[in-house]
């Protein structure tokens, strides 16, 4: 169970006090801040430094891409003791150490000199990123929100898709002011994980709401407004699972492998698109802009997907969502200018924002928030795995016929494979069956 603080003596629950709107919205800021500085070692950072590292160290593509791909192998196991951690202790002890370690092994890929510190270090980085803090921010939204939970998790989105652009560009531009040093820009990177994130993680953070007295949503006021002690809030009407129950449905193993198949597809493309840009032609300026632009259309699609996850069945967004990444994916075999790889990004980032909101919102959705930590860590790993195999797979398939281009189809039918599981998920029911 999650440590407690007294609602008395914590400088949050005062600051909650006086905070003139749910104080559920200054949590999604905090976490928002994780999932904004995480970008350091996101897919699409890594995809700005593929080619120059490449020429300076003379290493293959596979062998820089396979750190993160190590990573995601290593956060198989990883990821249910995060789990374990988090339902514990609770997200802001696991998100602080995990900003903490990113910043200091980002900063520090400055003095890397072989293979094997390589790998250390951003395996390490990559590690914060797939499970502490991928767990981590949207566990505690899903805590703090229940019936709005798409929209309040479509903020994680938008924060995300923020780094995502900002992060690569800043590299770019780090090293093109110092003459291709890329070196300094993991400095640089490093230092502002912790500037951004570790403030609002350790001073305004809180795990749930009822540590400091509050109801998801911020239903505590209509709850005692109404007189009604028999009313129930949306947190209450939601149906609780142990990790216990939830692995004995089918519908968590479901869950579990159409995770993994829809960011087989979202590392496969994103770590490769900046080099699979530069071989087509686009200038490193261009390819890192795309970055940006798709960064800008996962802001949109963050909010889009976000606010249908209210309106809409669960299993139909996410459907809808897999669907459309599948189909974006064969874009970007169209490329052949910069506004087509900037029209290409856009629409495929468009995709990759609801991957940042529907899926931990799904698993909230069906399984409710008491085990929800534990229940994550769970199936996280199976979203590690298919981000280890669309990294290494895609960069194998170039090393071995000089082009990526027959592994835009395969992301694709990967996409059909999710839909399909999809279409036969029922939501468990402790008294009976549903949608």
């Amino acid at each position: 169970m999650n440590t407690s603080p007294s609602t008395s003596t914590d400088p949050r629950a005062a600051l909650a006090r006086r905070t003139p709107f749910f104080y559920g919205w200054v949590v999604v800021l905090a976490a928002g801040s994780t999932v904004f500085v995480k970008n350091a070692a996101a897919t699409l950072t890594i995809a700005v430094f593929v080619f120059p590292m490449s020429e300076d160290l003379g290493w293959s593509r596979t062998l820089i891409v396979g750190a993160a791909a190590a990573a995601g192998v290593v956060s198989m196991f990883v990821s249910p003791i995060a789990g374990w951690i988090l339902q514990r202790y609770g997200a802001r002890v696991l998100m602080g150490s995990s900003v903490f370690i990113l910043g200091a092994v980002i900063l520090s890929l400055r003095w890397t000199t072989s293979p094997i510190s390589f790998y250390l270090l951003f395996g390490a980085g990559r590690l914060m990123f797939q499970a502490p803090l991928q767990l981590g921010a949207s566990t505690a939204v899903a805590q703090w929100f229940v019936r709005m939970r798409g929209r309040s998790s479509s903020m994680l989105g938008v924060s995300h898709s923020l780094g995502m652009g900002l992060f690569p560009l800043f590299a770019q531009l780090f090293m093109n002011a110092n003459e291709d040093d890329w070196r300094m820009a993991w400095f640089w990177m490093g230092i502002s994980v912790w500037v951004i994130a570790l403030p609002l993680t350790l001073f305004v953070f809180v795990n749930k709401p009822e540590d400091i007295g509050l109801l998801p949503d911020g239903d505590q006021a209509a709850h005692f407004h109404a007189g009604n002690a028999s009313a129930k809030t949306a947190a209450d009407q939601e149906e609780q699972w142990t990790l216990k129950e939830a692995m004995r449905t089918p519908a968590m193993w479901t869950l579990a492998m159409v995770g993994g198949l829809v960011f087989f597809i979202h590392t496969g493309v994103n770590i490769h698109q900046a080099a699979f840009l530069r071989d087509h032609g686009i200038s490193p300026s261009i390819a890192a802009s795309a970055l940006t632009v798709m960064a800008g259309g996962t802001a949109i699609g963050s909010i889009m997907w976000g606010n249908l996850l209210d309106r809409l069945p669960v299993k139909f967004v996410y459907s809808a969502t897999a669907a459309w990444i599948g189909g974006m994916a064969l874009l970007f075999l169209l490329v052949n200018s910069p506004a087509m790889a900037f029209t290409a990004a856009a629409l495929f980032g468009i995709g990759l924002g609801g991957l940042l909101v529907v899926p931990p919102v799904a698993i909230a959705h069906y399984f409710g928030r008491s085990s929800l930590g534990a229940i994550r860590g769970a199936t996280e790993p199976f979203v590690s795995g298919g981000q280890a195999i669309g990294a290494i797979g895609a960069g194998l398939i170039f090393d071995y016929t000089g082009s990526y281009e027959t592994t835009f189809p395969t992301f694709t039918a990967a996409a059909l494979i999710a839909i399909v599981l999809l279409t036969f998920t029922r939501r468990p029911s402790k008294t009976n069956t549903s949608d």
